[in-house]
């Protein structure tokens, strides 16, 4: 721990009134001893960690950390604010500030040390002693665990001296020495007058901070409750699995994560309750109240723990409009690769052989090895059939994000029937929703343990399937088939100003969140006219619309940071020259690191040019029938010219609102130079992320 924090990397005046300028206070630090390269990269690092959850902990606590490739080797500094800085906890700003930076790749040596340090945050001593110290050598001794470099203020308790035993480094030993104590205990103690048995798991997107605190928290609410009670921690330095014999043993589980838990099934079968790991460490006595409630009124799973894939890896507490948009993300996340493949190879197979190549026999019948019809007639045949599997895989998928494996049956049961009787997405939409919710309905069923075992593999399949294919063959299969065909010929009418607006929204939709649900919409909405043996001229307009739309954002970016990179750092112009690639093969998330690093300026303007392209390209007449592949197949485009001029346009417009807007950003006083920019000040204003 003595080399990751000194007095240098301590500010016991911090003077920050946000949680971006304590970060950056905190980092500047890091920085002038050469731990971080590239302050702003590791900003923008650290806001895009601080976006998925805050930081702030209940008891005037934020422990702003990140992983990142800016970082040369783990450190921490520390700030203590008078007034308090907003973290986001529930109980009112933070007083106490330390910033966690570990590289990408480091060691699990130096995680743990970290981890040990998340532990002591739960210690009223050991937080006491930091309000107390009075400079920055001590404070810097203290949270090492060693002896100060500095006497402790005049008249009062040595603060160090109380909380150098239970340094990090002792806590980790002392908590692991203790855990394998109790793990022996539980495993030789008798059923008779033996104290209720919990087990817990903790972990989140980083596995440095709130893993271990919520581990610790949960820990001490355990013996104050008089329960036993064993976490396994699953950090970033791995994780070492609880004894399946101390899992057995246990009467309920509590599962304190933001990210999925590995080797859940493990728990399967006993009182769960399933909550975000910030409860973990600000709920943990209620969380052990609930479970053993649950307990008592026998409150079992009938297959693996409760959580699916879709809320496991999310917050406690998410709003259904959140679930369900992550369900259908899950649908669609699994749907593209099936749309990429099936629809680069129809769109070959009618290069190659001609608009009458869906005419083609069977190749099962009539293939000659020596013709260029019958190659393509295979191409378009084998797109075909992966086309076919379009809206199972989405429904099949949207039932597993809601219902995990055992939604899968059913799931791509009710898509397959949408397929055939002409429901298109629509139906599997509808399919994917019915499905998760049968077989969640059918999960809270309390059975027989004799008959857990076959639950999931024959009796939720059968029941679930039986339902959804019920619903969708005779109850409402036929009106969202009706809505299908009216929404096509409605795309069919479209045409003029109307066509032309709609490919401005769509432009603006593929530039909003680059790769994100937004974008996920338009695509799924263009790719669902074409993924059909004989697509209409307005669904590959639309087609061509939202590919060149969706070029615009890592295009620009690559031309900006090229033209004026004196306004980009040196991070963001290496990333330039990959958005060449990535643009020019339609992957819009090329963009996202300088959207993440600068939102509201790469933003707005990608959404500007975007809709340039998308309005141009329907102008145009461009046509598309392959859902991807960039300028490599623009061979495929109709109007190849004219399409590649509004996706110039709008890389332009792009391009040149970029450079304005960052060009009018006023530097803050006593900014430093960014690197290798000849003395330019860089901004210091607050940089979010953007949802990817």
């Amino acid at each position: 721990m003595s080399d990751m924090i000194t007095a240098d990397l301590v500010d016991l005046d911090l003077s920050a009134d946000t949680k971006e300028a304590a970060a950056r206070a905190l980092a500047e630090r890091m920085v002038a001893l050469g731990r971080v390269t590239d302050l702003d990269g590791f900003l923008a690092d650290v806001a895009a960690r601080e976006a998925q959850m805050p930081t702030g902990l209940d008891g005037g606590i934020g422990i702003p950390h990140c992983r990142s490739e800016h970082v040369t080797e783990p450190t921490l500094a520390f700030g203590r604010s008078a007034a308090g800085i907003d973290f986001g906890a529930a109980d009112g700003p933070a007083d106490l500030i330390f910033l966690i930076a570990a590289p990408a790749g480091a060691d699990d040596a130096h995680l743990t040390i970290l981890s040990s340090l998340a532990r002591q945050l739960m210690n009223s001593e050991f937080t006491d002693a930091l309000r107390a110290v009075s400079d920055a050598p001590a404070a810097a001794a203290l949270i090492r665990g060693d002896e100060p470099d500095a006497p402790a203020p005049a008249g009062s308790e040595d603060p160090v001296a109380s909380a150098g035993a239970a340094s990090p480094a002792a806590a980790t030993d002392t908590a692991d020495a203790g855990d394998t104590a109790e793990a022996a205990d539980t495993a030789g103690a008798g059923d008779e007058e033996r104290p209720f048995r919990i087990v817990a798991v903790t972990s989140c997107p980083t596995g440095i901070a709130h893993t271990y605190m919520a581990a610790e928290s949960l820990e001490n609410a355990g013996r104050e409750a008089g329960v036993e009670l064993t976490v396994e921690p699953q950090g970033s330095a791995g994780f070492t699995r609880l004894d399946p014999q101390v899992i057995a043993a246990a009467d309920a589980v509590i599962f304190a994560h933001d990210v999925p838990v590995r080797e859940k099934e493990r728990f399967a079968g006993k009182p769960t309750v399933d909550v975000g790991v910030k409860a973990g460490i600000n709920r943990a006595a209620e969380l052990i109240t609930e479970v053993r409630e649950k307990a008592a009124r026998g409150e079992v799973t009938s297959g693996s723990a409760p959580a699916t894939p879709v809320e496991r890896g999310g917050e406690a507490g998410e709003g259904y409009g959140t679930k369900l948009r992550k369900w259908l993300m899950s649908g669609v996340s699994y749907m593209v690769p099936f749309v990429a493949a099936g629809g680069l190879l129809i769109a070959l197979g009618f290069a190659i052989g001609g608009y009458k190549v869906d005419k083609a026999p069977s190749v099962m019948d009539h293939f000659l090895w020596t013709q260029a019809d019958s190659w393509a007639a295979l191409l378009f045949q084998i797109g075909g059939v992966a086309f076919g599997f379009l809206v199972p895989v989405l429904a099949g998928y949207i039932a597993y994000g809601m219902a995990d494996r055992p939604g899968i049956v059913p799931g791509f049961v009710g898509g397959m029937i949408a397929f055939n009787i002409n429901a298109g997405f629509l139906g599997g939409l509808a399919a994917g929703l019915i499905a998760g919710g049968v077989v969640m309905a059918i999960q809270k069923v309390n059975v027989p343990a004799a008959l857990r075992g076959i639950m999931p593999v024959v009796v939720i399949p059968l029941i679930s399937s039986a339902i959804v294919g019920f619903l969708m063959f005779v109850v409402i299969g036929k009106p969202i088939a009706e809505a299908q065909k009216g929404m096509t010929d409605w795309l069919n009418g479209l045409s003029g100003s109307n066509a032309i607006l709609l490919g401005a929204l769509l432009g603006l939709m593929m530039c909003f969140d680059l790769g994100g649900p937004v974008n996920k919409v338009a695509y799924t909405f263009a790719t669902a006219g074409i993924a059909v043996a004989s697509p209409s001229d307005s669904a590959m307009k639309i087609m061509a619309a939202v590919m060149a739309a969706g070029m615009v954002p890592p295009l620009a970016m690559a031309l900006a940071t090229t033209v004026r990179g004196k306004l980009f750092t040196p991070t963001e112009r290496e990333n330039g020259k990959a958005a060449w690639v990535l643009g020019a093969s339609f992957i819009s998330e090329g963009a996202i690191p300088f959207a993440a690093a600068d939102p509201l300026r790469v933003i707005p303007a990608s959404m500007a040019g975007g809709a340039v392209t998308g309005a141009l390209s329907m102008a145009f007449g461009a046509t598309l029938r392959a859902p991807h592949g960039g300028i490599f197949v623009v061979p495929l485009i109709g109007n190849p010219f004219l399409y590649l001029v509004a996706i110039a346009a709008g890389v332009c417009v792009t391009t040149a609102l970029v450079v304005v807007l960052k060009g009018m950003r006023k530097p803050a006083p006593g900014a430093a130079p960014a690197s290798g920019e000849g003395g330019e000040v860089r901004a210091t204003e607050t940089k979010q992320p953007v949802a990817a």
